[in-house]
């Protein structure tokens, strides 16, 4: 999830006041609001698996409008309809089948609805012509093989034993990455990481952000999981690193679209996708780490 400009480096002996300043956000809201979500993901998490499908399938399919949205800014038209029927779909029908214990009938259906989406998004094109085909073809393919496919592992993260609990971990981990790479790279942040795509981020903020993620994941895993210390330091060392390039991977659409935020649907964060940049990149490797390693 992207905070801010997590990593902006600021002049030596500033305080932070300035970078403060020109993140643009309302504080007090971003903060009501990072509340108000933290709150429904723990308590979906923890009691009503359910809920938190249901959460993710909206902002999985808020997220697939934002992204249709910024490449059109750039000359593709994606077909969005059936990614945004798709995306629903897919989650809720897998984890339906996942919580009646038929496992691989939701696999079935997880590959299953990405094939049709492929199918459906490439037919809805013909119509139009073959002038841009490839292009809009492009884009339809990447909108799922970003939000649907890569989102899909947090449902099959939340199928597995204590899935609830291994969700949380995964989260944890990559909220503490975020706000470590936000205050070592407010403090001591010198070195910019991807000047060209997103210049307020520095290794020295990316570090600071691993070590957080690793001592959050160890801990975590640790105490939720019963498994060993080093599973949830490498598990909160992988979710940090890929999360991180989420991070990149959407700063770079939204530069190439010329946009700041991808909407304004969270109040003092931007759109759903400057929530989730970082957490549907790193979700398949918390799931592969954590179905290899926690038993």
């Amino acid at each position: 999830m992207t905070s801010p400009h997590p990593t902006a480096p600021h002049p030596a002996g500033g305080d932070g006041s300035a970078h403060a300043h020109r993140t643009g956000r309302n504080l007090p809201v971003a903060i009501t609001t990072g509340v108000v979500l933290g709150a429904i993901v723990i308590a979906t998490l923890m009691w009503w698996h359910w809920g938190f499908a249901l959460f993710s399938a909206v902002a999985l399919t808020a997220g697939v409008q934002e992204v249709c949205n910024a490449v059109e800014r750039v000359g593709a038209h994606p077909a969005r309809w059936p990614v945004l029927v798709g995306t629903p779909l897919l989650v809720l029908a897998s984890y339906a089948l996942f919580d009646a214990g038929q496992r691989e009938r939701a696999l079935g259906v997880i590959i299953g609805m990405l094939a049709f989406m492929v199918v459906a998004v490439l037919l809805a094109r013909i119509p139009k012509g073959p002038d841009g085909f490839l292009r809009d073809a492009a884009a339809s393919v990447f909108t799922i093989g970003y939000l649907p496919l890569l989102g899909s592992t947090c449902t099959l993260m939340l199928a597995d034993d204590h899935g609830g609990r291994r969700v949380l971990c995964f989260l944890i981990a990559v909220i503490a990455c975020d706000t470590g790479a936000f205050a070592l790279g407010v403090l001591f942040g010198r070195h910019r990481m991807a000047p060209r795509v997103s210049p307020g981020k520095s290794w020295e903020g990316l570090v600071g952000g691993l070590v957080v993620a690793l001592v959050a994941g160890a801990v975590s895993v640790r105490l939720m999981l019963d498994a060993p210390v080093w599973v949830g330091a490498l598990m909160g060392v992988v979710v940090g690193a890929v999360g991180a390039l989420g991070d990149l991977v959407e700063s770079a659409i939204k530069r190439d679209a010329g946009i700041k935020d991808m909407s304004h649907v969270v109040p003092g964060h931007g759109g759903a996708m400057d929530r989730l940049d970082s957490i549907v990149l790193a979700a398949p490797a918390a799931w592969f780490v954590l179905y290899l390693l926690v038993v």
